[in-house]
């Protein structure tokens, strides 16, 4: 057992929307990422998302709203909603989700990350 920072996590994460596996627990991977632009419509048939902001801002999209997140805020995507986040411009976030939950959900394209890096 070890302590993790955060900040030093995100300091190893070069690309956006590559997620990095940071810590797990009860089947579940807390994962942080870098995101900038638009990423793909998606969803997960089976697995709830956590979205937190630990620096930026983030609009999520989903097919009836658009949810702003601001740093220290979070939203959690019931399985099965189509959702695609934005960041106009650096977002830093930190994801809770299943272990195997597939970033680009239902899709498939270049930037599926199959196992993501555990740093």
């Amino acid at each position: 057992m070890k302590k993790v920072s955060i900040r030093d996590k995100f300091d190893l994460i070069q690309e956006p929307w590559q997620p990095k596996v940071v810590g797990e627990l009860n089947q579940q991977q807390v994962k942080l990422a870098k995101l900038k632009g638009e990423f793909v419509w998606h969803h997960h048939e089976h697995e709830d998302e956590l979205f937190l902001v630990i620096q930026g801002h983030l609009s999520l999209h989903l097919r009836d709203r658009i949810i702003e997140l601001e740093e220290g805020e979070f939203f959690i995507v019931p399985r099965g909603t189509e959702h695609k986040p934005v960041a106009e411009h650096e977002v830093y976030l930190l994801m809770l989700e299943p272990t195997g939950t597939l970033n680009t959900g239902n899709v498939r394209d270049f930037r599926t990350v199959d196992a993501p890096e555990h740093i």
